[in-house]
């Protein structure tokens, strides 16, 4: 369960960054190349074109919170040999 929570949150979570990139570029060229090479800039573009970005930034933090749920509810293992 905990594999396939994952699964489905990475593919949500790359589903919505494809999207934000691709709005990113449609705003500028710049905003587009800066958001694949320096880190946190989709963030900031989400933050400044809210209205533009909101609905592929939600899909992401979704996608997100399943993978941490995933984790999270992952049975533990003993990577220590006893």
């Amino acid at each position: 369960m905990s594999m396939l929570l994952v699964a489905i949150g990475l593919g949500i979570a790359a589903i919505g960054g494809i999207w934000l990139l691709v709005v990113t570029f449609q705003e500028s060229v710049a905003w587009g190349v800066a958001s694949v090479f320096l880190p946190f800039v989709a963030l900031v573009f989400a933050i400044m074109h809210w209205s533009k970005s909101k609905v592929p930034f939600l899909i992401q933090i979704t996608g997100i919170v399943l993978i941490c749920v995933g984790v999270a509810i992952a049975p533990k293992v003993n990577l220590i040999a006893r």
